[in-house]
């Protein structure tokens, strides 16, 4: 009779390296007695003091979401090589690991996430905040209406010369940053007016209002998605700046870096 253990012993069989997506200590240490392997922890802190660890930026809720930015940092860190099997354990539905995936390292289809937070000019935990502001606008919408908006990150110099006001900017002589509750509140009540907001390197709310000129010949975007979207796309070709938008027809969050989409995200998903 064949055992469990048997029918699904194909999944971690020959494997390159064991990921591990925030495990607790003791599974951990357990991993690490396996001897054979390269063992990667993807986490959002290095709790358990992994040699080779990717931070995790966001508690990405879709799996394939997680394993394909643990990936990419693998990829780009050197843990692992194109075209190696990875074993890829997380927890899905309780408190450990309970779910393992057998996924092979694909340089091909590296979308560019894990570099949107690690090699952007912006501190990552401020595109950390701009994008917990714009999921949770996402969500809500304002008040109770879908909202479209856009946050342009980064070399905040730049970009304001290559964009001009379409009104009063009122942060003009403000210090207030993305990431303080109060503060928030505000940009997720000016996102219903036009225009971008632009933010430091270090989270400075730079301007509200910024109708951006950057040149869009050039950037190639999916079909169907508007011009705030080929907006993000040619400022952040022509600068080091990042753009997350939020996408007011289908509601999806979208990243722009170097003129090309690099992340999407459903904002019911987190």
């Amino acid at each position: 009779m064949t055992e469990p253990r048997e029918l699904v012993g194909d999944i971690v069989s020959d494997v390159d390296a064991l990921m591990l997506f925030s495990p607790s200590s003791s599974y951990h240490e357990r991993a690490a007695a396996v001897d054979g392997v390269e063992l990667v922890v993807v986490a959002k802190e290095n709790s358990v003091d992994a040699e080779q660890f990717v931070e995790l930026p966001l508690e990405f809720d879709e799996l394939t979401e997680r394993v394909r930015f643990g990936i990419e940092g693998a990829l780009d860190n050197g843990f692992v090589s194109d075209g190696d099997i990875l074993a890829c354990a997380a927890r899905v539905f309780g408190d450990d690991i309970d779910t393992v995936s057998r996924v092979r390292a694909d340089e091909d289809r590296h979308s560019g996430v894990y570099d949107l937070f690690v090699n952007s000019r912006a501190d990552p935990a401020v595109i950390r905040d701009v994008l917990d502001v714009v999921i949770e606008l996402g969500k809500k919408g304002q008040k109770g209406k879908p909202v479209g908006a856009l946050f342009v990150v980064g070399d905040a110099g730049k970009v304001m010369n290559k964009s001009r006001p379409l009104s009063y900017n009122p942060f003009e002589k403000s210090h207030v940053h993305v990431g303080d509750p109060i503060v928030n509140v505000m940009l997720k009540e000016f996102s219903r007016l036009d225009g971008a907001f632009v933010i430091s390197d270090a989270g400075k709310i730079v301007s509200a209002y910024r109708y951006l000129e950057a040149s869009a010949e050039g950037v190639d975007i999916p079909k169907g998605l508007g011009t705030r979207h080929m907006a993000a796309g040619a400022v952040t070709r022509d600068t080091n700046a990042i753009a997350v938008v939020l996408s007011e027809s289908d509601g999806l969050v979208r990243a722009f870096k170097g003129g090309e989409l690099v992340l999407e995200l459903d904002p019911e998903g987190f």
